[in-house]
């Protein structure tokens, strides 16, 4: 059996999928847009493909958007940002 390493992201790195799951609330998607607004330039969230997606049972929605990755630290930053919010419950 081979070990392979995980690839190498460059950086910056365009059409980084965030997946952002809360509870589905009539202001989730707001609330994903206008966290993401305050941690990079408003030109690098492709606001256009945004995709969102209710849970089997309703009770939680995702958002996936599409971002320009600036460096690990940035998305450390994203994900540690969302993950602060009592209505976030995971972030991929």
């Amino acid at each position: 059996m081979q070990n392979q390493e995980p690839p190498k992201i460059e950086f910056p790195c365009p059409g980084y999928p965030i997946k952002v799951l809360g509870e589905n609330a009539h202001d989730f998607q707001d609330f994903v847009i206008e966290t993401l607004r305050g941690l990079m330039p408003e030109d690098d969230i492709d606001l256009l493909g945004m995709r969102s997606a209710p849970s089997r049972n309703g009770r939680f929605l995702s958002i996936t958007v599409k971002i320009v990755a600036q460096s690990e630290g940035h998305l450390s930053t994203i994900h540690e940002t969302f993950m602060s919010s009592s209505r976030v419950r995971m972030v991929l």
